[in-house]
């Protein structure tokens, strides 16, 4: 508790089995120095008062003692005065202190009197026991602490640790009590080097800015976001600040900001510890395949690997890697003669971020997706760096958007278009492309693609709690996602008719199936904050440091292609105005109808907010665009530059926001 000059909060309890000129001598002392003040005229009532309010300072009136024992009813207190008659001498205090009095005052009915001991006492006894009680406080939290924390007197000598410190750091306080932070014992958790080089600086720094008599409390805390109400800022800022951070973004900062003042071989320690901490495989051994026992090596290649060899993460490297052949009918671009002059039209403006998924659905009796496919597949050659022939493209395209149901409101084929449409937008983005390879662009096109593919209009909660044939076969976990991207693979290679990947080579078609398998795994959402954090952390902050090596990281790669489609996957919010209104109704009313069956089968219901009878579009909504996408489409705007639909989420956020503060629960307002 913080102690002001007057402690005005302070309580005082006055116990006086009467009132006389004493009793209000003291109860003029409270009011003059604002003190709050409670009166007990019985011993019964005094110590329900105070077992009610603790009063901070206790007043027992020993004059008239036939009255009740001031001594036994002492004990039960904290702080105590006891009052006298002139005339009586006691020989020695001693008595009133074991019986729990801290002061005895002679009687003096004077309020000056009165007013200067109260002061006394508050300046005393009071103030002593206020820092007494807080410093319990912050040892108690100090000790319950989760981060390593260590107190130094002002020669850097260690005066504590806590048991995070000990737990975290592998040492016992009595190896650290006592001794200078150089003298620290070196353990194999610390290389010699390194750990000189630090006892070097802090020898360096000890005699500066050095206060006399201070404590150096030290603590691995980070300050998060400044709490700003300004709901949008850049992106970069908001990359530094986000919303909801990770422990190991928390950890990546107190290294950066620890980097700023280190000299340069522990600069460069850091910048290897943050090179392992960026990586996508913490818990994974990098094991080697030079000088070591080739029995170990084929043992670990058959037990931890699936038959390619790694670098990290999901990315393959190629044995032998093959260029491709191109055959010369497959050279010329494929045609589009035979697309129907209305369709066509309509995806006219299909590289534009603005453009119309609903009017080719339309125009195309709701088979969106093979007309689409086509266009976007033939402008970024997938046909010729599968050596693929038109016919087998179409196939495949008609047969996977055969697989989307059609009577979904949101998850169909419709939706994988627009999926598909965004993926290819930000394939063109420079800083894309600059980070990924033909295979990958390609694997991103075919994943956004089959992404959602038999997707029942029903989320993984449901299918789990309904105990779904899907959710058993999967034991409950990435049902959906591991459904699609199964399903994917076994349409297109159990006929050749359809099989867009006959053609190519073997180690070339398992890698193009991992990114594949992985772009569509990214967009399940129990791990939405898992991929944000990574890209952030890994991509993010080291391009704002001008790190531009991260580009080329195959791990990276990864982060990208998971990030592109997941952005792709929920980019409602950041399309025009209109095309976001007509996707909130249609996963709204995707949502409406789980619910409605939920509640027929008796089932858990999910997601209770989305009763089509009391549902706020708007919040739902303003909710999603806060929790997921806001912090998100930052870190990609930063990395992919997309200021048009930075623009479109402003817009459709304050559209939202003026729905909700009208309190209309439908889409659009009514005309005026």
């Amino acid at each position: 508790m913080c102690l002001l000059s007057h402690l005005s909060f302070l309580q005082v309890l006055l116990v006086f089995a009467k009132e006389d000129s004493q009793s209000n001598g003291f109860c003029w002392a409270c009011e003059k120095a604002n003190f709050r003040c409670s009166m007990a005229r019985t011993p019964e009532s005094a110590l329900e008062c105070f077992s009610e309010k603790h009063h901070d300072l206790v007043i027992i009136d020993h004059r008239h003692s036939r009255h009740f024992d001031a001594e036994a009813l002492s004990i039960c207190m904290l702080t105590c005065v006891l009052f006298l008659r002139p005339d009586r001498e006691e020989a020695s205090v001693m008595p009133l202190i074991n019986a729990g009095f801290n002061r005895r005052y002679v009687e003096n009915a004077n309020m000056m009197a009165c007013y200067n001991e109260l002061l006394q006492l508050e300046h005393g006894e009071v103030r002593a026991q206020f820092k007494l009680r807080a410093g319990n406080a912050i040892f108690t939290a100090l000790e319950q602490s989760q981060e390593a924390i260590e107190i130094t007197s002002e020669d850097q000598v260690i005066q504590y640790v806590n048991p995070a410190y000990e737990s975290i750091m592998g040492y016992q306080k009595g190896e650290l009590i006592g001794k200078e932070i150089i003298e620290v014992p070196k353990s194999e958790k610390n290389k010699p080097d390194l750990l000189e080089t630090i006892n070097s600086c802090i020898r360096k720094g000890k005699h500066k800015d050095r206060r006399k008599g201070s404590l150096d409390v030290r603590s691995t805390t980070s300050r998060g976001s400044d709490g700003s109400s300004q709901r949008r800022h850049s992106s970069m800022a908001r990359i530094h600040s986000m919303t909801i951070e990770a422990p190991i973004t928390k950890v990546i900062n107190i290294i950066n900001a620890a980097q700023e003042s280190s000299p340069m071989p522990v600069a460069e320690a850091l910048d290897r510890v943050l090179e392992i901490l960026r990586t996508t495989e913490l818990y994974s051994p990098q094991l080697g395949t030079k000088d070591e026992d080739p029995h170990t090596n084929d043992l670990v290649g058959g037990l931890m690997t699936d038959g390619l060899r790694r670098l990290s993460g999901n990315e393959y490297i190629f044995s032998t890697k093959q260029p491709h052949h191109i055959p010369s009918h497959l050279i010329t671009p494929l045609s589009l003669n035979d697309i129907p002059p209305r369709i066509a039209q309509t995806m006219e403006n299909e590289d534009s971020w603005d453009f119309d998924v609903f009017n080719l659905e339309a125009a195309t009796m709701k088979r969106p997706l093979t007309y689409l496919g086509l266009k976007i597949f033939s402008r970024f050659g997938v046909c010729e760096f599968l050596n693929c022939p038109e016919a087998t493209l179409r196939s495949w395209l008609q047969v996977i958007e055969a697989n989307y149901h059609s009577s979904n409101s949101y998850h169909n084929s419709s939706h994988a278009a627009d999926v598909l449409h965004a993926t290819a937008y930000f394939l063109c983005k420079e800083r894309v492309k600059q980070s990924l390879d033909p295979i990958d662009e390609v694997a991103a096109l075919i994943a956004a693609t089959v992404h959602d593919v038999d997707h029942p209009g029903r989320t993984n909660s449901f299918l789990c709690n309904a105990g779904s044939e899907l959710a058993i076969l999967y034991n409950d976990t990435a049902v959906l996602e591991s459904h699609h991207a199964a399903l994917a693979f076994q349409i297109t290679t159990r006929d050749d008719k359809c099989n867009i990947f006959k053609n190519i080579e073997r180690n070339e078609y398992r890698t193009l199936r991992q990114a594949i398998i992985d772009m569509v795994l990214a967009t399940e959402m129990t791990k939405h904050f898992e991929h944000v954090n990574k890209f952030v952390n890994s991509i993010n902050k080291p391009l704002a440091e001008s790190v531009k090596s991260v580009l080329t990281s195959p791990e990276n790669r990864i982060l990208v292609k998971r990030m592109l489609i997941k952005c792709a996957d929920i980019s409602n919010p950041c399309r025009p105005q209109e095309l976001c209104i007509e996707w909130a109704g249609r996963i709204s009313e995707e949502y409406f109808a789980q619910t409605d069956e939920e509640k027929r089968q008796g089932l858990p219901v999910v997601m209770p907010v989305f009763d089509r009878n009391t549902c706020s579009i708007p919040k739902s909504q303003i909710s999603f665009i806060d929790y997921f996408i806001t912090d998100m489409f930052d870190a990609w705007d930063a990395f992919a530059d997309l200021p048009n639909l930075m623009q479109h989420l402003d817009n459709n956020f304050k559209y939202w926001k003026g729905l909700d503060e009208r309190k209309l629960h439908s889409l659009r307002p009514p005309p005026e």
